[in-house]
């Protein structure tokens, strides 16, 4: 997502000309600025218990949540409503499971007040058998573009994870301040991993922190060219399991092409998960996700939200706050948030996930103590500063 439009008069796309290519080496982050990881104020997140969060959706566990954009990067109105979309799964016993059974759906929020619009997607009409994390623009015919990754097969007796990234097209109306899903478009996939740059995922097998990524697909209108990117949760090829990268894919005459990497963790982490920009003050500002297990070693780094910073999309990039954390959980509860998205008005949210237990890692506790200490719903919004390369994070209202 993109805080400043094109241009009027820049450069629009052409499909006569080619596709921009990456120039110099993507930016790599190594032990070493995780050396210069220090606990501050200034990206700490607030405590807060997960458990004590007003569910949205009562019975149902709600995570990974975006908003349907507009191209310029502002969340949608539409009926007056902000328009979005968040993985929805029935409360399994234990909430790793939820997982498996995940389906994109469609929320309303009007002021403090959310209210369900049930799922996005009809029965069936992904080609994956669940529905993971992706991002939405309303384009100027009214419709909207949804970009998510589509993990499995549709049919298969047992969850299997490979990851393709798929689009398809809703039209959403309003009426008497009521939102509908009038009209849905076939579900097309447009990437999967290349097997050269980037690895292919993991088909049969796999376990939550180990399964390679080709996922979250973040969409993106460059302000410096007018043209369509998708950042990607990836793995790239020829390094050890700790490969975790942000992929970049660009679009001309109607097709997606892979193109270089624009971070890579250079053997300290496996996961860089829900990757997007927002352009501030003329930087180019990347963020993603990652949990404390997929670094090496784990703990090596708090779960939270990291960055990196850049003059043009496709760099150079710098780590932000020297080490690229943002804002992490606070010490006593490692693991109460995740999934932070910024918005292009700097506010960011994310879900409510565990409630510690002397920093215990409770996706492997038994059922019944990790189903009464998860939260599964909206986490309290918090708004980011940007100052250049540093960053700080303050509260905003629970629910933003």
């Amino acid at each position: 997502m993109n805080a400043t439009p094109p241009r009027r008069g820049g450069p629009m796309p052409d499909a006569a000309q080619p596709m921009p290519t990456r120039s110099g080496r993507p930016a790599r982050w190594t032990r070493r600025h995780l050396d210069l990881l220090a606990e501050s104020a200034a990206t700490t997140a607030p405590v807060f218990d997960p458990t004590a969060v007003p569910r949205i959706l009562p019975g149902h566990d709600l995570w990974d949540l975006w908003p349907v954009q507009e191209e310029d990067g502002s969340t949608s109105l539409i009926g007056g409503h902000e328009v979005w979309m968040a993985l929805s799964a029935p409360s399994p016993a234990h909430p790793e499971e939820r997982h498996d059974q995940a389906r994109i759906r469609l929320l309303a929020k009007n002021g403090d007040g959310w209210a369900d619009l049930g799922p996005a997607f009809s029965d069936g009409a992904s080609p994956g058998s669940r529905e993971w994390s992706g991002s939405a623009v309303r384009r100027p015919d009214g419709s909207v573009s949804v970009f998510y990754t589509a993990a499995g097969r549709r049919g298969e007796s047992r969850p299997t994870f490979g990851q393709s990234v798929v689009e398809t097209r809703l039209i959403l109306t309003a009426d008497d301040g009521r939102i509908s899903l009038e009209h849905e478009s076939g579900h097309r996939e447009i990437l999967r991993s290349d097997g050269v740059t980037y690895l292919p995922t993991d088909e049969a097998t796999g376990a939550p922190g180990r399964i390679k990524a080709f996922r979250d697909p973040g969409w993106f209108r460059d302000p410096s060219d007018g043209r369509e990117y998708l950042l990607i949760a990836a793995s790239v090829a020829g390094r050890d399991r700790f490969d975790g990268a942000i992929a970049l894919a660009g679009a001309q005459a109607g097709a997606w092409s892979l193109l270089p990497p624009l971070v890579v963790a250079d053997g300290v982490n496996h996961e860089l998960e829900r990757p997007h920009v927002i352009v501030h003050r003329s930087r180019y500002y990347l963020f993603f996700c990652t949990q404390r297990h997929t670094f090496h070693p784990a703990d090596r780094a708090p779960t939270g939200l990291y960055g990196f910073v850049a003059p043009a999309l496709t760099g150079p990039y710098e780590p932000l706050n020297g080490s690229g954390l943002v804002i992490r959980n606070p010490p006593r509860e490692p693991d109460q948030a995740y999934a932070w998205l910024v918005l292009p008005d700097l506010r960011v949210v994310s879900f409510a996930n565990y409630r510690s237990h002397q920093g215990a890692d409770l996706r492997h506790a038994v059922a019944a103590r990790a189903r009464a200490n998860f939260g599964g719903t909206i986490a309290p919004t918090l708004r980011l500063t940007l100052d250049g390369t540093s960053t700080s994070t303050v509260a905003l209202r629970p629910s933003g």
